[in-house]
């Protein structure tokens, strides 16, 4: 294995490690009120990064609108559905949900873009979804009693979220994807989609109804945590996918790097003590099998 494949590998251990270590604050100051802290605190990171390498003279006047809406679709929308998910359906059914973003990538190309849609894409799309619906209707042993086992309301409601959320993250991507082809600092791009979501978090909390304020007060151990896993995901994650697709061969990287929801699968055995069930296993590997197809001809 290749520096640029372990890179890979490291990028998605990263996201999976996301997942744990999101899942307690999420839940203590509401999904809403955790992704605007938390990418508040990002694009402090992002912006201060940005600044000192002076990468804000690579994005021209025509991106500035796609980017703006790639962040309000991906990043406002998309991940304010994840974390309210991952409140309902916990890490490890969310991960398998929003691996997903792949599959529904390829099909919004074919559909809104024209591009053209293969069998073996066809094929690798279908071996994701029999993944997530294997992993949703028969991961959880019946001795598993961890509070992020348990399903919060209808579990219809949990699956359309992740759903949506995982759309969210596709369509935020495929409106990105033509101006940062175009050699836009990578840091500057996701520095402005952040500046979007957090301007239009901050605007959704004039609204009624006080859903974007934090359900409990901020603590010091909260915040830290918070930080450490926007820079864990945003700074560490995508560093080394990027790093990873400058030198390896862009379908094993994207392959390498969608095994989050297997990585993410012995963190939660370490963590809560319960083994995962067989059919979570099997469900996250037919997600890798099918990224796989998806993204390597």
């Amino acid at each position: 294995m290749s520096i640029y494949e372990i890179a890979a590998v490291a990028a998605a251990f990263c996201w999976a490690l996301t997942g744990i270590i999101t899942a307690g604050p999420a839940q203590y100051l509401g999904a809403l009120a955790f992704t605007r802290i938390r990418m508040s605190m990002v694009l402090v990171m992002l912006a201060g990064w940005v600044g000192v390498t002076g990468g804000w003279h690579s994005i021209g006047a025509d991106a500035v609108l796609p980017l703006v809406a790639s962040g309000i679709v991906g990043i406002f929308l998309g991940d304010s559905l994840l974390f309210a998910t991952m409140n309902r359906m916990g890490p490890r059914r969310t991960s398998m949900l929003f691996s997903l973003n792949a599959p529904l990538s390829v099909v919004l190309g074919w559909l809104l873009l024209g591009e053209r849609l293969q069998g073996r894409e066809l094929a690798g799309i279908g071996l994701a979804l029999a993944g997530v619906m294997l992993a949703i209707a028969f991961g959880k042993r019946k001795s598993q009693l961890h509070q992020w086992e348990q399903i919060k309301g209808p579990l219809w409601i949990g699956v359309m979220l992740g759903l949506l959320a995982a759309l969210a993250q596709a369509g935020g991507s495929l409106i990105a994807r033509p101006v940062m082809e175009t050699g836009i600092d990578p840091a500057a791009g996701s520095a402005l989609r952040v500046a979007t979501s957090v301007v239009c978090f901050h605007l959704a909390m004039l609204a009624p109804g006080g859903l974007l304020k934090a359900q409990r007060p901020m603590t010091l151990k909260i915040a830290g945590v918070t930080a450490f896993s926007g820079f864990l995901a945003m700074a560490v994650g995508m560093t080394l996918v990027l790093f990873a697709l400058q030198g390896g061969q862009v379908g094993i990287v994207s392959t390498l790097s969608a095994t989050t929801p297997a990585l993410i699968l012995p963190m939660l055995w370490l963590k809560t003590g319960e083994a995962p069930a067989p059919a979570a296993w099997i469900g996250a590997g037919l997600v890798i099998a099918g990224s796989a197809l998806i993204f390597t001809g």
